[in-house]
């Protein structure tokens, strides 16, 4: 099992990683949690639950938690007010405690969704994530960042709270459909940007072996992206200042969201149309070299073909960029690359320029 800590002082957890993991959520659970909780609420959205939920449920049973499911459904158009409303009635109704849990099983839209209820309900119960797709698994898991959309803007209405524990099982990735890989491995190149150039080279020189799931490969990459994101946050839990790289492509990204309604990318590849937009921006401005630039766009587009922004107008894209909740005092912050596995946040980027990556790279 490989395991990174992620140390908030009291609000310090752990993220184990191993596989068959699943099976031993119920043990982990009241390691972490002890004796006092006594229920647990699975939430999970359709597809993921007919796959996982009835082990989930099981291993949890057997460590004497009382167990209750709810389903919502696939795709972030249902990481809304309307479905976390319709959870809150379902704990209410089974009347959950503050010392009782909610178990995240699923994706982002999943954890997000599931988390933000259990920062509000009561105040704040517990929560456990237990993501299965590959991108919830580095990224939107960890952190305590939980939300749900709004048709004007992406995770506009949130709240920090920090899991208990995070159990990760690679095992759970063999069930996704090669796009939701394909969207992991894009937040997976977004943290070589950021901070590893090692970990970019290897994924850009790996990417069939990733697809494949090799275990010598996935679980070592899943590792050192919780590591890197566990340091970050660390370091600033509130998204005050250093953990504002984490959002390299998500300026542009969410605003791509956001322009379609949530229907026609995935999280994932939406971040991949960002960061090749920061790349070119940050090129224009003379902070990127163009053989940098080249890298990125060559490993994004090595992992995968992205699904089709040039039909979407500019103007609704930049109308989303300037609601996004980076904006501050008017201006979009973006991250930009300085070079592989570096970056700066700026808020000066001129609206030219912007336009004239968006017409580059959404062509």
């Amino acid at each position: 099992m490989r395991t990174v800590a992620v140390r908030l002082r009291t609000r310090s957890y752990q993220i184990q990683i191993a596989s068959g993991l699943l099976d031993e959520l119920g043990e982990q659970a009241r390691d972490a949690l002890g004796e006092r909780t006594r229920q647990a609420v699975v939430v999970s959205s359709a597809t993921v639950g007919s796959i996982y939920s009835g082990r989930a449920v099981r291993s949890l049973a057997r460590a004497a938690f009382k167990v209750h499911s709810f389903s919502i459904g696939d795709g972030e158009r249902f990481k809304s007010l309307r479905t976390a409303e319709s959870l809150f009635g379902f704990l209410i109704e089974r009347r959950i405690e503050r010392s009782d849990v909610i178990v995240a099983l699923g994706g982002g839209v999943v954890g997000d969704l599931a988390g933000f209820v259990a920062a509000t309900y009561l105040r704040g119960v517990r929560l456990i994530q237990v993501p299965t797709t590959l991108l919830a698994q580095i990224d939107s898991s960890v952190g305590g960042k939980t939300a749900v959309n709004h048709p004007l803007g992406k995770n506009l209405i949130g709240a920090f709270h920090q899991p208990s524990l995070v159990v990760i099982d690679p095992d759970t990735l063999a069930s996704l459909p090669l796009r939701e890989l394909h969207a992991g491995l894009y937040e997976a190149i977004k943290y070589g940007v950021i901070r590893d150039r090692r970990l970019f080279d290897r994924i850009a020189g790996n990417v069939e072996r990733l697809r494949q799931l090799e275990p010598g490969n996935i679980g070592p990459l899943i590792a050192r992206c919780c590591a890197i994101k566990a340091a970050v946050v660390q370091c600033d839990e509130r998204e005050v200042g250093l953990r504002r790289i984490l959002n390299f492509g998500h300026t542009v990204g969410h605003a791509l969201e956001a322009a379609t309604r949530y229907r026609r990318f995935l999280h994932g590849e939406a971040v991949a149309h960002g960061m090749r937009a920061a790349s070119r921006i940050a090129e224009r401005m003379g902070l990127l070299a163009s053989s940098e630039r080249e890298s990125i766009e060559t490993a994004i587009a090595s992992v995968g073909k992205l699904p089709r922004a040039n039909t979407i107008a500019h103007s609704d894209i930049f109308s989303s960029i300037h609601r996004d909740k980076k904006v501050e005092a008017g201006r979009a912050h973006f991250v930009l690359p300085l070079e592989i596995g570096r970056v700066a946040i700026r808020s000066d980027v001129p609206p030219r320029v912007i336009r004239e990556a968006l017409k580059v790279v959404l062509a």
